[in-house]
Formats: structure tokens, sequence, C-alpha cells
């Protein structure tokens, strides 16, 4: 089954080059790498179309990270539609907390443990340790 929706998405997609790996990704501009054995496949396979399809070459500061990762899941249900696919919300929302949970851990201050704010030079910083007024 992953094979034959394979070849049906490199038939559709023909712009982006489909090349095997050990883990699902997006290499820009046109190389979707695939795990032909995960679980779950199908919407993998999607998500990871739809950043392609979505230009998500790159990202400035981390919170872009979360809306990127959001959009290409949404991408994705509307594709699914096109393969007879059934998108599970809850695997959706799982995957998204793996970047929620990067995002927390990443903005915590070392220091006192508040959350950190980052500018638009990717720089985080905490208004209590650098005492900002």
């Amino acid at each position: 089954m992953n094979t034959k929706l394979l070849e049906q998405v490199e038939t559709d997609y023909p712009e982006y080059r489909f090349v095997l790996g050990k883990k699902f990704a997006f290499r820009p501009s046109r190389t979707i790498v695939v795990e032909l054995e995960s679980s779950n496949f199908e919407m993998l396979l999607l998500h990871e179309l739809s950043h392609a399809i979505l230009g998500h070459y790159s990202f400035d500061v981390d919170i872009e990270r979360i809306k990127m990762e959001s959009n290409a899941w949404e991408k994705a249900k509307e594709l699914a539609k096109n393969y007879n696919i059934e998108m599970d919300d809850e695997f959706i929302q799982t995957e998204l907390d793996t970047y929620r949970d990067w995002l927390h851990k990443k903005s915590r201050c070392p220091n006192c443990g508040l959350t950190r704010f980052q500018t638009p030079d990717s720089q985080y910083h905490c208004p209590r340790c650098e005492n900002l007024t």
C-alpha cells in the first residue's frame, strides 16, 4: 500500500524528488525523504509534501516553525481528500506537541526558569535576568 501511494504522489507531483531514508523530512527545495516502514506513512508523506508545496524553506524565529508545522498539517488534510486518506487528529496533535515542547524548553531561562522571548535576530532574552525595562 505504501509504495502504491508513493507512486501516485510521485506522478501527481513530478516537480519533487522522493528518496528513501530513515526518517520523513523535507529537504528544500525539492527533496522529500520517505520512510517506507513508518506506521503513519500516509499522513507523514502528505505532511512533508505539504511543506514542499507551501515553500517551507526556513524560518527566522522559532515560533514560525510551529506555525509552519501547523500549516503543513492543515494542507496535508486537504491533500488527504484527493487520496481518500483519513487523517488522525490525535496523531497530528501529538506531532505538533513535539514542537510545542521543543519551543517551551528552548524558551525557558536556564537561570531563573522564566519564559524568555525571542527577538527578530533569533536571540532569547529573559526579562528578569536581563533587567529589561
